[in-house]
């Protein structure tokens, strides 16, 4: 029985034994619940408006409408506009450090996980996305978006907002550190970084640290003022 409080997930695989085999997985977790399963990323994008699950899990290969697409439109504008509450979606891949799964990254995914993870891992990967987190290495994330922007983008207007400490954090954030190292870096505490990452998603208007770490790889703000 599903309950308020618990993290509803959303499967999506062409596979049918292995979307069994995981939501048997899920299911047995405390605080986790399996709301829905879809083979391919075109019923994807109608469930998760129909279940309003927290977290989806995506295959990035699948017939139809691909985990890549399908990313990119649960994540359209529009159709965000009209949920009333958040969605993250961790595309699953076979491939460490795929080429496809950072091209879902850079449309709203929060990381991925590879197929042949511990039932430990899944369980963590689903918590961690809820709570606004990337489920990668940073450094793995990093090194994925590094070569997914080559060409420079302008930088936004609403950059311009952020306090000389808010880009600095903006810069060291996007290259993989953690709250507490950058704390130490600026000699402030990790609260104090929390507040400051927090505004940053707000006067950006981005949803969670993934989506820092893509604003300043595409805008190449990663060196800024380092």
């Amino acid at each position: 029985m599903t309950t308020a409080e618990d993290v509803r997930v959303l499967l999506v695989d062409d596979q049918e034994l292995f979307r069994q085999g995981v939501g048997v997985i899920l299911d047995a977790q405390p605080g986790i619940r399996v709301v829905g399963s879809a083979a391919d990323g075109r019923e994807a994008v109608r469930l998760v408006d129909e279940l309003v699950p927290d977290v989806v899990l995506m295959d990035l290969r699948m017939p139809v409408l691909d985990g890549v697409e399908a990313t990119r439109q649960i994540f359209a504008p529009t159709r965000a506009a009209g949920r009333t509450r958040p969605v993250r979606v961790v595309v699953l891949t076979t491939f460490d450090l795929d080429d496809r799964a950072a091209t879902a990254i850079r449309y709203g995914a929060s990381g991925f996980l590879l197929k042949d993870s511990s039932p430990e891992q899944l369980a963590h990967c689903v918590r961690t996305v809820h709570a606004g987190n990337a489920v990668m290495a940073p450094q793995d994330l990093t090194t994925l978006l590094d070569g997914r922007f080559r060409a420079v983008s302008p930088v936004p207007g609403e950059v311009g907002s952020l306090t000389t400490k808010e880009r600095r954090v903006l810069s060291l954030v996007a290259t993989g550190m953690s709250n507490a190292e950058i704390g130490a870096r600026l000699f402030v505490s990790e609260s104090t970084v929390k507040t400051h990452v927090g505004a940053i998603l707000r006067k950006l208007d981005l949803r969670d640290r993934v989506q820092v770490v893509v604003y300043a790889h595409e805008h190449r703000l990663v060196d800024a003022d380092r």
